[in-house]
């Protein structure tokens, strides 16, 4: 509990006034930055959020939330937008990371029947021995595999993890039938659904509450997060509270202007038909937190669900709350 307070003092501090002339500069790792869970990292940059509190953000996109990850653990970014798997994860393995605003209440990834498959699944225990798509190898979306997965009494052995991307990579690989299914989020699902003219089958959705408490137990369960690691919040403590305050002014925004969210974002990540990509942020609008504030039940159901397919997060004594910050 010392650790927290220790870095939320200067966090709120930090917050008075803003001495320094020249622009703090932070690079933001983000894990596949089109995809909808990351939406309020990019918003906040068309906003000028980060500009307003004294900042000089670029936001670089990676593949998928471990490839982000690795960018943070090798010094060439400063801060990581990824789903909190990661630090759970890297926690108890002996490093010290941390999330200081939490974009999401649930994760918006959903395990998908690719409508192209020759294979019959009609639930998870049909994925034995076939090929399924994920961002990358040990990311999120792997790991939300894995559990589901074991959930389901398949062993991940069994199955051909591959990594397709989060967007058009994605899009392409289920319907050309490369992989027999993925985990997706939109809008890569609607844009699947829409060019392949089908109902697609969806086998496990945590893109509302309901999908979220049949998958996971709770009611919310923390996804998108900011985190980066002990060390760098500790010495950048006023720089972690202008993101703070700008993630969490941009996580306002989309609750007062939702209509205006989806034209807000960059054309290239609207695609093709701005009025789908305005379809899906209308849809994943309830997956955002209104306050950037961690549940409280959030980081103990993370390590629940992780435990069942990492021994090491299974055997670890971790301090839940030293995962975290408000």
């Amino acid at each position: 509990m010392h650790r927290r307070r220790f870095l939320a003092a200067p966090l709120l501090l930090a917050g008075c006034s803003k001495t320094d002339s020249a622009r703090p500069a932070v690079k933001i790792a983000v894990g596949g930055q089109s995809q909808l869970v990351y939406l309020p990292a990019t918003l906040a940059q068309q906003l000028h959020h980060y500009q307003q509190e004294g900042l000089d953000v670029s936001l670089i996109d990676f593949p998928g939330g471990s490839k982000a990850l690795e960018a943070l653990l090798g010094g060439s970014v400063d801060v990581v937008c990824g789903f909190f798997d990661h630090i759970i994860q890297l926690n108890a393995e002996g490093r010290s990371l941390r999330s200081f605003v939490t974009m999401l209440r649930y994760p918006g990834l959903a395990l998908v029947v690719s409508p192209a498959t020759n294979r019959k699944i009609e639930a998870v225990a049909d994925l034995n021995g076939a090929v399924v798509g994920v961002s990358a190898p040990g990311s999120s979306t792997d790991l939300f595999l894995r559990y589901l997965l074991r959930k389901h009494s398949v062993d991940p052995a069994n199955v051909s993890f591959t990594g397709i991307g989060m967007s058009a990579g994605a899009v392409a690989a289920m319907e050309r039938a490369k992989v027999d299914a993925a985990i997706m989020a939109d809008p890569a699902i609607m844009m699947l659904a829409r060019r392949t003219k089908s109902n697609l089958r969806i086998l496990a959705d945590t893109r509302t509450r309901t999908g979220v408490k049949e998958a996971f137990g709770v009611e919310q369960y923390p996804a998108a997060v900011l985190y980066s690691t002990t060390g760098w919040l500790e010495k950048n403590a006023a720089t972690a509270a202008a993101l703070a305050r700008a993630m969490r002014k941009t996580l306002a925004h989309i609750q007062a202007s939702p209509d205006a969210v989806a034209a807000a974002m960059p054309k290239e990540f609207q695609g093709d038909d701005p009025s789908l990509y305005a379809e899906a942020v209308a849809k994943a609008l309830p997956m955002y937190s209104p306050d950037g504030r961690m549940p409280a039940d959030g980081p103990a159901a993370v390590q629940r669900v992780l435990a069942v397919t990492l021994p090491k997060v299974r055997d670890a004594k971790l301090d839940l709350r030293a995962t975290y910050t408000d």
